[in-house]
């Protein structure tokens, strides 16, 4: 279940633009009925920390009068510094009990002030440990973070239902697509800040961090190498991932660029290896604004070794045409993810 009688709307709160989705469940299946996405300032959103809260009410509020959306609940995702999602080994015990261990067993892995934290956790079947351990899906956010996302959202007149995590909504909106699959499978969404990777196994998420790199990791190298403005940076940086003629140094720069964010995301997958017990990774899906960073993808699967696909986040979801024409659509699917998996989010769930 996805949804719940309370409907709401997803809104995906990133370094470079606010989205925001709403959904109508049917007969057929889930319908996009509207959709919005306003660029923000840079420096609003930092690391996934709400820097500026009036700038990005602001924002929020453009996102709503461009949706024309009556509802007023709404589901978003915290991501970055403000979150940390960590899977952790713990004594055996019954699921009734482990809520009064569980904050014991984070102040060994969490490095903030426990009684300064929202805690959540899940425990994990399908990568159960042997004896007399289990494995337990570790969520922990600093209250002051949740706040301020609260208080930014509730500013715009919307009623903030639910608090997810945004790699948490990235798989929810995969399994939603794909369904469950057989295989470890890793999902990457490259946005502009930074880089979602989620690991998932039998409908379950079993690794779940994000990578500080992104679109911007390309603009500000082209900044720097050729003297140029941010905005000129990133003119050059998207006329490059449209195929468009470009001076050879920003082909340069790119490449250059490539490698070392390959070897970021590279160091993810082996990471995920090296704490599961040698995992193995079979697939990698991909989505986000920087896909289609010249060689960027490609050079990811021959670094790991592993195939990838360009994910759908579209392909079991229909849209209203009258208000989201095919070219729009084809705009806004590497963009929309995130904030349709907010969207699926049935209020209530932990």
């Amino acid at each position: 279940m996805f949804f719940s009688q309370k409907k709401i709307l997803g809104l995906d709160i990133g370094t470079s633009s606010i989205k925001l989705a709403e959904l109508e469940s049917g007969r057929r299946g889930l319908t996009l009925n509207r959709f919005a996405i306003v660029p923000i300032s840079p420096g609003l959103v930092a690391g996934g920390e709400i820097v500026d809260s009036a700038g990005v009410t602001a924002a929020i509020e453009m996102a709503l009068r461009q949706a024309k959306t009556k509802r007023k609940h709404v589901a978003t995702g915290m991501w970055g510094t403000s979150v940390i999602v960590k899977k952790i080994s713990m004594p055996r015990m019954d699921e009734n009990v482990i809520a009064e261990q569980i904050k014991w067993e984070a102040e060994q892995y969490i490095p903030f002030d426990v009684n300064e934290i929202s805690l959540e956790h899940h425990i994990l079947k399908s990568m159960r440990s042997g004896g007399e351990n289990m494995d337990v899906l570790l969520v922990a956010a600093k209250q002051e973070f949740v706040f301020r996302y609260l208080e930014t959202v509730e500013a715009s007149g919307l009623k903030c239902s639910c608090i997810d995590v945004a790699g948490f909504a990235l798989a929810n909106c995969f399994e939603f697509n794909y369904g469950i699959t057989g295989e470890i499978t890793a999902l990457l969404n490259i946005g502009a800040g930074v880089t979602n990777f989620v690991v998932v196994d039998r409908g379950e998420i079993i690794f779940s961090r994000d990578v500080a790199v992104g679109g911007h990791t390309y603009t500000s190298d082209i900044n720097k190498s050729m003297g140029v403005s941010i905005a000129e940076a990133e003119a050059l940086k998207i006329s490059a991932s449209m195929g468009q003629e470009v001076p050879e140094e920003v082909n340069s720069v790119i490449a250059s660029t490539n490698d070392s964010v390959v070897d970021e995301l590279r160091n993810s997958f082996e990471f995920f290896s090296a704490t599961t017990g040698g995992a193995s990774i079979q697939k990698f899906y991909v989505t986000g604004g920087s896909i289609y960073v010249p060689g960027l993808v490609e050079a990811v699967s021959k670094a790991t070794g592993i195939p990838f696909e360009v994910m759908d986040p579209f392909l079991k979801v229909d849209t209203n045409h009258r208000a989201i024409p095919p070219d729009y659509l084809a705009q806004i699917k590497p963009l929309a993810a995130v904030v349709l998996g907010l969207a699926m989010r049935k209020v209530g769930d932990s």
